[in-house]
């Protein structure tokens, strides 16, 4: 046995076989039947030559097979590859040739793509294709690809596991969401990935965990229902499903976020652990929740990760949920989970989520040195991980060399996120360093003039870039959704922001638009706001609105 994702998931199946694994509507799966499935399609895949190390891709929305597909990968040691399914032809043709494709599973609705896009890879031949979660009935062509339909692949395969020696070296890979620039590969030994993001390290302790933990807990104690919304093609979702699989836990999936339908869920499904991204899932959530007639008491977790979960929007969640704990969580794909923070409605921080450090993460000065979080309180630097982190990037040295640093002999992961040290071991996750504002010399986070804007009661979502400024070199730019029926005017917002913000911090352009970009999550699309911001301000003159 080896601490490997496969056999961690194969634990809670000997420990817990009967007990509900995955749900997608009202088909439930157990893990028994679920282990079943994934060893049919993992033998299917063994015979197309498919084997350790060779990368297959999940093209896929969130449905039962869709985990099925991906266990299998695992088992017979292969890398999969998450696919995000909004890619357009180019998109799809970059990832199909950086990953290296020998496989792909893919919904069938992106047959007509795959058909455009596949004959361009040689290395890809092996093509598995899922019935559509939300378009059942479709029956786009699959012939021009060789495309072999799930039921048919696994039909009168055997179900045994059967499968060699696994290892923890065994590569992971994740693909990071492309907010800035194209997509790349963070690659993680199997261990390192279940550390900090399968809980095989105790999120608020850091004690760590035996391979036989989770399972053990798992046949000792009743089950969890946990229903996180984003989609698996990213790496949270993706990571807190294996998390729960592995404790033996029943995962609920949506193949399309929908708030109405999320709180019908959690009512009938009785629900106690929801993840959610940020202010993109929870604004129109505890909206629905307000105006229906839903109870959802049966929440007593409810976490936010990857995105802003502003001030205004969980004082609503709060107190709806008087008895249920929030936590807000930061990480990234190059460095997994950094630090969780319990929130109390009395202390909610307007800066950003305010988080205990985790083990393993600390924050950077200028010149590489980690700060003190006993004596250096209000300093801000970057964050970086140490421990457990991956690999690398695939197939990019050079970009793995700038994000993965030894230090006084300690192997960092920095990905560029600023934090602030905070008293009590804490500190407030301030945004990606390159998206910083520096105007006239002062620095701006943008999450904290977001998280500022988002308590007007006329703004449903925002965005703040820094768009040219003729004398301070940058000026703060706000995009604005405003509420429906509503209209946002500059000046009334610089007015009430002068009561939360520093006058250098306000916004002097303003835009408005008609829906914030954002990636299938929730996570900002901070560079299509700027190209929305310069679209309607390619300069802020000399004139009014000068930092005050």
């Amino acid at each position: 046995m080896a601490l490997n994702i496969a056999d961690l998931f194969e634990h809670a199946v000997d420990a817990v076989p009967e007990n509900p694994a995955v749900q997608v509507g009202d088909r439930v799966v157990t893990f028994a039947q679920l282990e079943s499935e994934s060893n049919k399609l993992a033998h299917y895949l063994a015979d197309q030559g498919i084997g350790q190390g060779d990368h297959v891709g999940l093209y896929a929305k969130n449905s039962i097979e869709h985990v099925v597909a991906l266990l299998a990968i695992l088992k017979v040691r292969a890398t999969s590859i998450n696919i995000n399914y909004r890619y357009v032809a180019g998109e799809l043709d970059y990832i199909f040739d950086n990953a290296d494709l020998k496989g792909l599973v893919l919904d069938r609705v992106y047959a007509g793509l795959t058909a455009d896009v596949a004959p361009k890879h040689d290395k890809l031949r092996t093509f598995v294709v899922l019935p559509d979660p939300i378009e059942p009935d479709d029956v786009s062509d699959i012939s021009g690809f060789g495309g072999v339909m799930l039921a048919d692949a696994t039909a009168g395969r055997s179900d045994a596991r059967d499968f060699g020696e696994r290892s923890a070296d065994d590569i992971h890979i994740i693909y990071t969401g492309g907010t800035t620039g194209f997509p790349k590969g963070v690659m993680w030994r199997h261990e390192d990935f279940w550390r900090v993001l399968g809980g095989g390290v105790d999120f608020m302790t850091g004690e760590l965990k035996e391979e036989f933990d989770q399972s053990r807990a798992a046949a000792e104690g009743a089950g969890l229902v946990t229903l996180p919304l984003s989609p698996l093609m990213h790496g949270g979702a993706q990571a807190s499903l294996l998390m729960h699989l592995f404790a033996g836990q029943n995962t609920i999936l949506e193949p399309k976020f929908d708030p109405v339908k999320t709180w019908e869920i959690v009512d009938r499904e009785k629900v106690q652990m929801l993840f959610m991204t940020g202010d993109a899932m929870a604004r129109p959530l505890i909206e629905a929740y307000e105006a229906g007639d839903f109870d959802g008491q049966t929440l007593f977790a409810i976490a936010s990760s990857a995105a802003v979960f502003s001030k205004a929007v969980k004082e609503r969640w709060m107190k709806a949920f008087p008895n249920a704990v929030f936590t807000d969580s930061i990480g990234s794909s190059e460095t997994g989970f950094q630090g969780t923070g319990l929130q109390d409605a009395s202390a909610l921080s307007t800066d950003g989520p305010v988080v205990g450090i985790s083990h393993g993460t600390v924050v950077l000065d200028d010149d590489n040195r980690p700060l003190d979080p006993a004596t250096d309180i209000g300093k801000v630097g970057r964050t970086a991980k140490a421990g457990y982190v991956p690999v690398g990037y695939y197939k990019d040295p050079a970009k793995s060399a700038k994000t993965f640093l030894e230090i006084d002999g300690t192997r960092y992961s920095i990905p560029g996120d600023l934090a602030r040290i905070e008293e009590g071991n804490r500190i407030t996750l301030l945004g990606r360093g390159s998206n910083c504002v520096n105007t006239g010399g002062e620095k701006v986070y943008p999450e904290e003039v977001e998280m500022a804007i988002k308590g007007h009661p006329d703004v449903y979502d925002v965005l703040v870039v820094g768009i040219p400024d003729d004398k301070y070199g940058q000026a703060v730019a706000a995009v604005v959704q405003p509420r429906e029926g509503a209209r946002v005017e500059l000046e009334e917002l610089r007015t009430f922001l002068r009561a939360h913000l520093s006058g250098y911090k306000l916004p002097r352009a303003l835009t408005l638009v008609d829906q914030i970009p954002r990636n299938a999550t929730g996570k900002a699309q901070y560079p299509k706001a700027k190209e929305l911001a310069l679209a309607s301000h390619v300069t802020v003159s000399n004139g009014a609105g000068a930092p005050a």
